[in-house]
């Protein structure tokens, strides 16, 4: 039996007893899931829902400003203290 990925994908299809354009679709479908998933784009989103993530991203990349800030202050004054 040849491996799944030398085997086509109508082959496969056969064999779990679907059509091809069904396979296809599921493939289609996990794509664009697994790009959402992994820092990938915004398919399937509401307007809504794609504004919220506008504003939270623009909002983290604000508080790790905020972090870093904050970070360079604690460590110049935990110099200061020790002088």
């Amino acid at each position: 039996m040849r491996s799944s990925k030398d085997r086509t994908l109508t082959d496969i299809a056969r064999s779990l007893g679907i059509q091809p354009e069904t396979l296809r679709n599921w493939v289609r479908g996990d794509k664009a899931r697994s790009k959402d998933a992994y820092g990938g784009g915004d398919a399937g989103m509401t307007p809504d829902e794609k504004e919220e993530l506008g504003r939270l991203r623009r909002e983290n990349a604000r508080l790790k400003e905020d972090n870093e800030i904050l970070r360079k202050a604690a460590a110049h004054f935990a110099r200061e203290t020790t002088r």
